[in-house]
C-alpha cells in the first residue's frame, strides 16, 4: 500500500506520524521499550500536543528478534494469532551513551539515542538491515482508517525472495505484494498461500506478525526499502538471522512450527479421477487396471468432488447412485495396494445433509443479525463451517472419522480462500485477519483426525491453501495450472517461492489443469512432477491416464515413476532433514549455493535433496538452457559428467532432462523401483559421486518411521576411500562414480558388475577401497 508520492511528499489523502526521536528506554522482562517521538523534542513545549510510538523489542528464540510498534494500546486483540513459539530468558540487554541494545544469539538491535530515530540490526559487527528516520509510521487516512507502517533498508545487490507460493516473477524485487488469500489460479498476481514472510540472499528473513491483509511494497515504493504496513493501531514482525539462508528456515519453522513427516506412501503416483469427468467403479477400475497391466507403478487413487452427489457438497456421502457399495469398493482398491485420497472442503451446500445440523447447532458463520452467511458462488446457498467453534470442530471430525473407517487414507484439502470478512466468528475473532487465517484451522482439524487415526507420521493431505503454519500439515499442491509450458514453468516459480517460506513439501498438476495438454507438454510434464517432492495426475474435464495421450506417454510415465521409487531411501531422508530443519525437498538453487551469485536469479531449475540438480524441460523441442554451479557433475542416467561454473544448452529426449548428482555425494538408490514404501535400508546401492581429496561425506538411510536404519561415512585419502556403516547390518552395495575402477577391497566383495557389496554385518564396519 502506498502512502508517499515519489521521494518527498505524502499522498493525498494521508497523514503520517513518523518516529524522528528517542524519548527514553525501558527494560523489563527480558523486553526494551523504547517510545519514540514523532516530532523533535527540543524543549517542553514540544511535549504537548504530540504523539509517542511505543515499541518493544523482544527475542522468543535466539537469532530472532521481534518489534513491536504500538501507537493507541487500547485496542482490544480479538485474534486469530499465529499459533508462534514463545519467548525464553536469553535476550541481553544494554545501553550506553549512544544507543540501547538488545542482543539474542548472534543477532543484535541497536535504537539510536542521538537527535535521530534509527533502528540497526546487526549479525556479529555487521549490519543487515534497519529502520531509518522517519520509516515506522502511523498513518491516517481521510476517512479515518488507520495503519501501521514499517520500512527496512535493502543493500546494494540484495534480493527478496518468499511471501508465500507466488507464480510472479521468482526475486520479488518490484512487486507489490498483498497478504490476501484468492483463488485465482497460477496465472495471476493472486495466490492461494500468502506468507507474510520473506528472505534475503543477506542471509536474514522478516516475518510480519499479522493473519489479515499485509501488505508489502518490495523495493517498489521506495527502491531501496521493503515496506509492509497493516490496517489498525499496532505492527509486529521479527526479524531472523541465518547467516545461511537454510539457518533462517530452521529459526522461522521452530518459529511457526515444523513441517510434519509425509507417509512414505505419499511420495508414490497419485492418480485422480479428474474434476468434472464421468466416472463410476467402472471407470475408476480402468484407470487402476490399466496402470498395472501397462506396468505403471500406482499408489494413490483420488475420488475428486463428484465421489458426492451434485449440490450436496460437503456431505461426505457418497453418490449412492454410482458408488451403490462404497465400503466394498474402497476394500477392493485397498486389496490392490492403493491408498484411496478423496476430495472435500469447509463449504456446506445449502442441499447438504450438514446444513441444517449447522445451523441448527450453531456451527455455521453467521451474518452480524445472526442469519446463517450464504452465497451461491460454487454450489447453491453454500455456508461456512465455523472452526472457531471447538463443537463445530468436532462435528466436522466426526465425518472424517467415518470415511477413514471406511478405508480413507487421505483428504485433498480443497479451497479455504474465499473466506468472507462481512461476517461474526463464534469466538469473536476479527472476521478481516480471519479471512488468510481460516485455511490454517481448516486444514489443522482434518490434518489432526488422520493422525488420530493412522498414527503419526501417517497423515497426508492434498491442500490448496495455506498460511503461517500450515507448513505443519503437508502435502501443499499448486492450484489449478493451464496445460502448458509457461503454466509449468510458473508453478515452479511457486512451489520454489513456498519453499522459501518453510513449507517441506509441493506438487502440482501434471500435464496441467485447465484444458488438456498437447502430448509433448504432457510428457515433459511428467518428468518434472516424478522428479517433484510429490507426483500426481489431475485435471479438470478430461481424464490424465497416460494412454489417454500416446504408447510413448505410457513408457514415459513408467520411466520417471520407477526412477523415483528407487531414489526413495534419499528422498525421504531428505524429507526427514525438511522436518527437522524446515528446508524444503525441492530448494531453490541459491538456497544450495547461497555463495554463488550466478544461482539467485535461477528459477527454472533446483535441486532435489542436497545432491541432485533437476532442470525441467520447458520446450517442445527438448531444448534446454540451464546452470550447473562449480564442480564436477555427473548425468544420473547416463553417466556423463560435466564440469560446472557455466552454462549448458542441451537437448533431450521425452526419456532425460538435466538430472546431475553433485560432486562429494552419497546418493542412495533402493531396491526397489515398483513402489515407495518398502525396506529402504535392505539392499540399498550408495553411490559415490566423485569423491575429492581429504573430503568427508556421509548418508543416512531411514526406515518408513523416519528412524536411522544405516549410516554412512566415506572419505578419500589418495588412492584408497575408507567407508564406515553404522546400523542394522542389512546388506548393502557400494559404487563408485567418476574415480576410477576398483584394484582391490577390504571389507567387502567387489562383484562382477564393479560394485562393492556387503551381504551382513553386525552394526558396524569398516570397508577399504583400493582405487587403480
Amino acid at each position: 500500500m502506498k502512502f508517499t508520492d515519489g521521494n518527498w511528499l505524502i499522498r493525498d489523502g494521508y497523514t503520517l506520524s513518523t518516529a524522528v526521536q528517542a524519548y527514553d528506554f525501558m527494560e523489563q522482562n527480558h523486553t526494551l521499550t523504547a517510545s519514540a517521538s514523532t516530532t523533535p523534542l527540543r524543549g517542553r513545549g514540544d511535549m504537548i500536543n504530540t504523539t509517542l510510538l511505543t515499541v518493544h523489542f523482544h527475542s522468543p528464540l535466539p537469532g530472532v528478534i521481534g518489534v513491536k510498534l504500538v501507537h493507541f494500546a487500547g485496542t482490544v486483540d480479538h485474534g486469530p494469532n499465529f499459533e508462534l513459539a514463545k519467548g525464553g530468558d536469553h535476550a541481553v540487554i544494554t545501553e550506553n551513551d549512544e544507543y540501547a541494545e538488545l542482543k539474542s544469539g548472534n543477532l543484535s538491535v541497536r535504537i539510536n539515542k542521538g537527535a535521530q530515530w534509527s533502528v540497526d540490526f546487526y549479525r556479529g559487527t555487521q549490519r543487515l538491515t534497519g529502520s531509518a528516520f522517519k520509516s515506522m509510521a502511523h498513518v491516517t487516512e481521510a476517512g479515518g482508517n488507520t495503519f501501521m507502517r514499517e520500512e527496512l533498508d535493502l543493500s546494494v545487490g540484495e534480493l527478496v525472495y518468499g511471501l508465500g507460493e507466488r507464480f510472479t516473477s521468482f526475486i520479488k524485487n518490484g512487486q507489490v505484494v498483498d497478504i490476501w488469500n484468492k483463488d485465482g489460479g497460477t496465472s495471476s498476481e493472486q495466490s492461494y498461500k500468502n506468507i507474510p514472510f520473506y528472505v534475503t540472499n543477506k542471509g536474514y528473513g522478516v516475518l510480519v506478525n499479522d493473519p489479515g491483509g499485509v501488505s508489502f511494497e518490495v523495493a517498489s515504493e521506495k527502491v531501496k526499502k521493503v515496506q509492509f504496513s497493516v490496517p489498525g493501531e499496532s505492527i509486529e514482525y521479527f526479524v531472523i538471522d541465518g547467516p545461511e539462508p537454510k539457518d533462517v528456515l530452521d529459526k522461522y519453522t521452530a518459529l511457526t512450527g515444523k513441517p510434519a513427516l509425509p507417509p512414505a506412501w505419499s511420495f508414490g503416483l497419485w492418480l485422480t479421477t479428474s474434476f468434472t469427468t464421468d466416472y463410476d467403479e467402472a471407470t475408476v477400475n480402468s484407470f487402476v487396471d490399466g496402470m498395472a497391466e501397462r506396468d505403471l507403478p500406482l499408489h494413490v487413487f483420488h475420488f475428486d468432488c463428484f465421489w458426492m452427489r451434485e449440490f450436496h457438497w460437503t456431505d461426505f456421502k457418497w453418490d449412492e447412485r454410482v458408488f451403490p457399495d462404497p465400503v466394498g469398493m474402497l476394500k477392493r482398491l485397498k486389496e490392490k495396494g492403493l491408498k484411496i485420497c478423496v476430495w472435500i472442503n469447509p463449504y456446506i451446500g445449502q442441499r447438504s445433509r450438514l446444513f441444517e445440523e449447522g445451523k441448527q447447532n450453531g456451527y455455521l458463520v453467521k451474518k452480524p443479525n445472526g442469519d446463517v452467511w450464504q452465497w451461491n458462488l460454487w454450489q447453491p446457498g453454500m455456508a461456512l463451517v465455523d472452526f472457531t467453534n471447538p463443537e463445530a470442530c468436532e462435528w466436522y471430525a466426526g465425518y472424517l472419522r467415518e470415511l477413514v473407517d471406511m478405508g480413507v487414507d487421505s483428504f485433498k484439502t480443497d479451497f479455504g480462500e474465499r473466506i468472507p470478512t462481512d461476517v461474526v466468528y463464534h469466538d469473536g475473532s476479527d472476521p478481516v485477519k480471519m479471512h488468510n487465517y481460516y485455511t490454517y484451522l481448516y486444514n489443522k482439524v482434518v490434518f489432526e483426525v488422520l493422525e488420530e487415526k493412522l498414527g503419526k507420521n501417517e497423515a497426508a493431505l492434498f491442500a490448496r491453501s495455506a498460511t503461517v503454519g500450515g507448513q505443519k500439515f503437508p502435502v501443499h499442491w499448486g492450484g489449478d495450472c493451464y496445460a502448458d509450458y509457461e503454466s509449468m514453468a510458473e508453478s515452479l516459480r511457486g512451489g520454489l517461492s513456498l519453499g522459501l517460506s518453510g513449507f517441506g513439501f509441493w506438487s502440482h498438476d501434471i500435464g496441467g489443469f485447465e484444458n488438456t495438454a498437447p502430448v509433448h507438454v504432457f510428457k515433459r510434464w511428467l518428468a518434472f512432477g516424478l522428479m517433484s517432492s510429490h507426483s500426481r495426475l489431475h485435471g479438470s474435464s478430461s481424464y490424465r491416464v497416460p494412454w489417454a495421450y500416446d504408447d510413448e506417454a505410457v513408457d514415459v510415465t513408467r520411466f520417471f515413476t520407477k526412477l523415483k521409487c528407487s531414489l526413495m531411501p534419499y528422498l525421504f531422508d531428505t524429507a526427514v532433514y525438511a522436518t527437522e530443519k524446515g528446508v524444503p525437498t525441492m530448494r531453490a538453487m541459491f538456497l544450495e549455493f547461497p555463495n554463488d551469485p550466478a544461482t539467485e536469479t535461477l528459477d527454472r531449475q533446483y535441486m532435489l535433496g542436497d545432491s541432485l540438480l533437476v532442470a525441467p524441460v520447458f520446450s517442445e523441442t527438448g531444448e534446454v538452457t540451464y546452470f550447473m554451479p562449480e564442480g564436477t557433475w555427473t548425468h544420473l542416467l547416463t553417466g556423463k559428467t560435466v564440469e560446472g561454473g557455466k552454462w549448458q544448452k542441451e537437448t533431450y529426449d521425452f526419456f532425460g532432462l538435466p538430472l546431475f548428482v553433485r560432486q562429494n555425494s552419497i546418493l542412495a538408490k533402493g531396491a526397489n523401483n515398483s513402489r515407495p514404501d518398502y525396506d529402504f535400508a535392505d539392499g540399498v546401492e550408495l553411490g559415490l559421486y566423485q569423491l575429492q581429496e581429504g573430503v568427508t561425506v556421509t548418508r543416512t538411510v531411514r526406515n518408513m518411521k523416519g528412524e536411522t536404519e544405516l549410516t554412512v561415512t566415506a572419505v578419500r585419502q589418495g588412492s584408497k576411500v575408507t567407508l564406515g556403516a553404522q546400523g542394522a547390518g542389512k546388506a548393502f552395495k557400494v559404487s563408485l562414480h567418476g574415480m576410477g575402477e576398483v584394484a582391490s577391497v577390504q571389507g567387502g566383495e567387489l562383484t562382477n558388475e564393479g560394485t562393492v557389496s556387503v551381504t551382513s554385518f553386525s552394526g558396524k564396519t569398516e570397508l577399504q577401497i583400493s582405487l587403480k
